[in-house]
């Protein structure tokens, strides 16, 4: 019984640690790349961020119309909270847990049929999430499949993006 009190305690620690994302000054923008090399990208697991090896993202075909989508087809939001080339996120605490932030360890985000300006904020643990025209980027932890858009008008507050990096305001349809 007491191994398994520590064990739950253990893994209690460490999901708290993990839980911890917002934002902080530093905006790195990059243009994106015609094309990108191979890349992983995880699908989000509720209430996780994500981190990959190296961001590739590209557009898809949806109910909203055109979007983009990480390099798994899993649909990326924006916040209208957030202020553009503010160089922080709005989303923290408990919003962080159903928006989970999209995270990249590589130098520079890639992309593919994206036209929009590519970049990152430094979150509070280090962390790097990608922005796009200066906006970070979300997953929506409900979207458990690539071609999910469940977070589409979320509060009228929470909109995915196209690929020029514009918030696309209508409603989706069809998922």
């Amino acid at each position: 019984m007491k191994q398994h009190l520590c064990t739950g305690l253990a893994a209690a620690a460490l999901i708290a640690a993990l839980s911890g994302c917002g934002g902080s000054p530093g905006t790195t923008t990059t243009t994106p790349a015609a094309t990108s090399p191979a890349a992983t990208s995880a699908a989000p697991t509720a209430g996780s961020p994500t981190a990959a090896a190296a961001v590739d993202l590209k557009t898809a075909s949806s109910s909203a119309g055109n979007i983009v989508v990480d390099a798994a087809g899993m649909s990326v939001y924006f916040f209208t909270k957030d202020v553009k080339d503010s160089g922080t996120s709005a989303c923290t605490g408990a919003c962080l847990t159903a928006w989970p932030p999209l995270l990249t360890t590589a130098a520079k985000p890639a992309a593919e049929g994206v036209t929009g300006t590519l970049g990152t904020i430094t979150t509070p643990d280090g962390a790097k999430q990608v922005t796009l025209n200066g906006l970070p980027l979300y997953y929506f932890a409900q979207d458990k499949k690539p071609g999910d858009v469940l977070g589409q008008g979320v509060n009228d507050v929470w909109y995915l993006a196209t690929p020029a990096g514009e918030m696309i305001r209508t409603a989706a349809s069809g998922y």
